[in-house]
């Protein structure tokens, strides 16, 4: 038995057929499939669809499942994971979105579907949903806490500035650094700002000032631009490497009503460019009249303690002579009472009384009359003189 009849086919095969244009030609559907992915993929350029997500599925290898559709039909949509990261985020059930992308088969089960590239929600939502989701996970992560954001340096010597070279950002900053602080030093760390590459390039610049550690103060900037232009500052990776950074870092990305997760943790965010580079600065001529007003100021509390240590000194000087005079009473009140009492003693208040003291001639005192004799010489000596005596005769107390 033939091929042919296995298969359950009886005809004579034509020579020359075109695959799959009679019996004996017949393609697999392998080759059906891989021949409706060329045609397809081949006769449609890439192209934007509007549609409502369901049945949003993400896989664990990345990729993305769901189902576009409008009132009248609906298609199979796939985003795989090389393109997913270019996307902002996983779109919700329901959220109505214009994607971009080619028409194909799935050749293992035949079936059509759109293979998405790029997405975009009405409005913002998809930038405003990845905004949320990478705002909620470094908040629970305490790195938009207010007491971890750090004081700027009041007088920085060298300032870093991570932006592009060629950008209108780096020619404000510097215009205003220069018109108000000349001394102060500016360092630039290129870095693309916005693009493909302008995550890894700021990552890597923020590491390296870091590494770095000769820069008082950093400055991450860009001018303002479109929301896709401000994406990289929304970045999840280069947020983290502000907030890894240990030197204070100001965030002056885009206008003042562009706020971006870059600003959310940098130690400070500035409006603009300008507004970065007046905040990290000090003017000059404002800087001279401070000096001087701490120059009078201190002028005024030298004075003050000048004039507060002579009132000080007076105050204490009248004290100590007070205390010394009543010092000097007390001594004195003191000498008198002792010299009162020492006078009560002395013999000469004795002889004040009207009693004598009789001395032998060589000075002794003589107090018994066993020391007198007959015709002995004596001095008798009184409260205002001395006589000279001789004894005439001694009579003892019985």
């Amino acid at each position: 038995m033939s091929p042919s009849q296995q298969r359950g086919f009886d005809f004579v095969p034509a020579r020359n057929a075109v695959p799959g244009a009679d019996p004996s030609s017949a393609i697999a559907v392998s080759a059906l499939t891989e021949l409706a992915k060329r045609i397809l993929e081949g006769g449609f350029t890439a192209i934007w669809v509007r549609g409502e997500v369901t049945g949003f599925k993400q896989h664990s290898n990345g990729h993305w499942y769901f189902t576009l559709r409008d009132r009248m039909a609906q298609i199979n949509s796939v985003v795989w994971s090389k393109d997913a990261r270019s996307i902002p985020a996983p779109p919700d059930e329901g959220m109505q979105v214009a994607a971009y992308g080619n028409l194909s088969v799935y050749p293992t089960k035949g079936i059509m579907q759109f293979v998405v590239r790029r997405m975009e929600a009405e409005g913002d939502g998809l930038w405003r949903k990845r905004l949320e989701l990478t705002r909620a996970k470094l908040e629970a992560e305490g790195l938009l806490r207010a007491d971890r954001k750090r004081v700027l340096p009041r007088y920085p010597r060298r300032v870093a500035v991570v932006t592009s070279p060629d950008g209108a950002a780096l020619r404000d900053i510097v215009s205003v650094i220069r018109r108000r602080a000349r001394a102060v030093e500016i360092v630039v760390v290129p870095a693309a700002v916005q693009g493909d590459a302008a995550v890894m390039e700021l990552c890597r610049a923020i590491e390296r000032v870091g590494r770095w550690h000769d820069a008082d103060v950093v400055i991450v900037a860009r001018g303002g631009g479109s929301r896709e232009d401000l994406q990289a500052f929304n970045d999840e990776r280069v947020a983290r490497a502000v907030a890894a950074c240990p030197i204070p870092v100001i965030s002056a990305v885009g206008h003042e009503v562009d706020i971006t997760i870059c600003d959310l943790v940098a130690d400070v965010r500035a409006a603009t460019p300008s507004a970065a580079a007046e905040t990290v600065v000090r003017d000059e001529v404002e800087l001279v009249a401070e000096i001087r007003g701490i120059g009078r100021r201190l002028s005024r509390a030298l004075l003050n303690r000048v004039d507060g240590a002579k009132a000080d000194l007076q105050w204490h000087a009248s004290a100590l002579q007070n205390r010394l005079i009543r010092i000097a009473e007390r001594r004195r009140a003191h000498l008198a009472t002792l010299a009162g009492r020492l006078n009560a003693l002395s013999p000469l208040a004795t002889l004040d009384r009207g009693y004598a003291v009789a001395r032998a001639p060589d000075g002794r005192t003589l107090t018994s009359a066993k020391q007198f004799s007959n015709d002995m010489a004596f001095k008798v000596l009184l409260r205002d003189g001395t006589i000279a005596a001789r004894v005439t005769g001694v009579e003892e107390s019985k």
